[in-house]
């Protein structure tokens, strides 16, 4: 166990939790997200992508075709072009030709002035209409038309120049669907890679969600146990640095208090049920004896009745104390602003009142932070077990400095086996054991000085000094 584990022994060792397989619901919502970023983002980045990339493509083509058409209707209204300069036979052909296909994907058809076709375009031929006959037979030269003609399946952009002077006319074509098939070709690829991102990142997502909540999950599965079970005895991950790691700590932490507190209560359980056993037996026993009161001699009767207070007022005591520990009202009290030495004489006053003993307050004004009920008790009970052992000619001193409260008697001293045990529960020194009470008030001021970052002390004094015993408590206020 780990530092919490001595504050968790008395409920076994610790349970390890089966590390179970982490809910779909959380690593699911990671993977969708991790995914749904990266879909997002491969979307955008496809999309402008492609569209920057269709573009230039687009625009290419067009420049190029632009080209070869400005090329052509130039040379035909600079000078008079015949059908013949674009037959293969012509020795300026092939020079024209390529002026004119520099792009490598321009078709050249030529018409003949009577609307017959000259030479076929490649790779297909293209058709001829009424209007390309009309340009064909005209007198004008330069002048163009544009269509866009679906021929043996693929698309065409087909543009007709006339020679003029009824000469004929030039069709040139390009092909618009090796385009869109590049495009389309590019667009799988975009989706491809998109989609294979969309998934690494999912798989990424899974991946890193099971690093990220597997310990969240040993807490939930922590958390679990103890609300199904009541079982506080679990191991829980501590490890990191990080918000998680924090919070195994800090539920760590919270089950040790937990348990410590489950044992205290079984043990204020166990250590009551016997004190109460001894006060109950003996007033069951005196119970039983007042059916036949008025047969006892008068002595016996008056002591019968004296045990039967007695033992009923060490009764209410005891059952208040233990009413107050296990209610532990002290902590809901609000800490505010208090005197401590102002605090000494009201102690002192009603100290006075209850025992007629002569109380001496020592104190130096001492102001601070804490809670003035609990912090009242914890010098009340201090005042009170002293004057159980201080002879009633003695004083008994309450002394307050900063940070430390202490009272001082005249008694017989502790003996030194019961130093250190003079402040558990219930515990009683041989010397008290006599005298009335319950074992509960020094262990009431042990929890208030810790409540207030202090600790508890007791020694015996000098016999020079008139000897007696010194019980106190520091304070963090």
């Amino acid at each position: 166990m780990k530092e919490r584990g001595a504050g968790r022994s008395a409920l076994g060792g610790a349970v390890r939790l089966a590390r179970r397989p982490l809910p779909a619901g959380l690593r699911a919502r990671f993977a969708l997200a991790f995914a749904g970023v990266a879909a997002l983002v491969a979307v955008l980045v496809g999309v402008l992508g492609y569209d920057s990339a269709a573009t230039l493509i687009r625009h290419d083509r067009a420049s190029d075709f632009s080209q070869s058409l400005d090329t052509l209707v130039a040379a035909v209204q600079q000078s008079q072009l015949h059908t013949s300069d674009f037959l293969p036979s012509n020795t300026s052909h092939d020079q024209l030709e390529d002026r004119l296909t520099q792009s490598g994907d321009i078709g050249i058809q030529v018409i003949a002035g009577d609307g017959t076709v000259v030479e076929k375009g490649a790779p297909d031929p293209l058709p001829v209409d009424a209007a390309d006959i009309k340009l064909a037979m005209g007198m004008a030269a330069g002048k163009d038309r544009s269509v866009n003609q679906n021929i043996g399946g693929d698309r065409y952009l087909v543009v007709t120049v006339s020679l003029g002077d009824r000469q004929g006319a030039v069709q040139l074509s390009q092909l618009l669907s090796s385009t869109d098939d590049l495009l389309d070709l590019l667009l799988e690829r975009v989706t491809l890679v998109a989609t294979a991102v969309v998934i690494a990142a999912g798989a990424a997502g899974w991946w890193l969600a099971g690093r990220i909540t597997r310990r969240l999950v040993w807490l939930t599965g922590a958390a679990e146990q103890v609300a199904s079970t009541g079982q506080l005895d679990v191991d829980v991950p501590r490890r990191g640095s990080d918000e998680i790691g924090r919070l195994g700590r800090a539920f760590d932490d919270m089950l040790g208090r937990l348990a410590r507190s489950k044992d205290d209560q079984r043990r204020l359980v166990q250590d009551a049920g016997h004190e109460l056993r001894t006060p109950l037996t003996s007033l069951r026993t005196n119970i039983a004896a007042l059916p036949h009161l008025d047969r006892l001699p008068p002595e016996s009767r008056e002591a019968l009745l004296d045990d039967l207070s007695t033992e009923t007022r060490e009764l209410s005591v005891l059952v208040n104390e233990l009413v107050e520990l296990a209610a532990d009202r002290r902590e809901a009290e609000e800490p505010t602003e208090v005197e401590l030495d102002v605090l000494a004489d009201r102690v002192a006053d009603l100290a006075r009142r209850r025992t007629g003993r002569e109380i001496v307050v020592d104190s130096v004004p001492t102001p601070g932070v804490g809670r003035p009920g609990a912090l009242q008790r914890a010098m009340t009970n201090l005042v009170e077990n002293a004057a159980k052992f201080t002879p009633e000619q003695s004083e008994i001193r309450l002394r307050v400095r900063p940070g430390l409260v202490s009272v001082l008697d005249r008694g017989p001293g502790i003996d030194e086996a019961d130093l250190n045990r003079i402040f558990d529960r219930f515990y009683r020194a041989t010397k008290a054991r006599s005298l009335p009470g319950s074992g509960l008030g020094l262990s009431i001021v042990r929890e208030v000085a810790e409540s207030h970052g202090g600790t508890v002390y007791a020694r015996n004094r000098s016999e020079a000094d008139g000897g007696g015993a010194e019980i106190g408590f520091t304070l963090a206020i």
